[in-house]
């Protein structure tokens, strides 16, 4: 089979999830997508639903410490799934010095 530099896409079905907020939290959020539709006026009006997923994306990608742990953690997942597939008698002997 042919190797494409475009790996596999992952899986892009939506998942709906139903939370209950604040009503502080709820009135700051109608405040963000107003400010929102108004830098934007270019484009039709966002509702509050369709910027929350994109609010909490991009909370998580600045959160330093926890891209570092999950960065961390995948590199450690991977490693264990790499040491599954390959033998221990294939497995090279690299050793790391401090």
């Amino acid at each position: 089979m042919v190797e494409l530099k475009l790996a596999k896409l992952p899986d892009r079905t939506p998942v709906k999830i139903t939370i209950a907020v604040s009503p502080a939290l709820k009135a700051n959020l109608d405040s963000y997508a107003e400010a929102y539709n108004q830098t934007y006026r270019d484009r039709e009006p966002e509702p509050v639903a369709e910027l929350i997923p994109y609010m909490l994306q991009a909370f998580l990608e600045s959160d330093k410490v926890f891209m570092r742990a999950r960065k961390q953690k995948t590199g450690e997942d991977r490693n264990i799934a790499e040491n599954r597939r390959t033998p221990a008698r294939f497995r090279p002997n690299i050793a790391t010095t401090p």
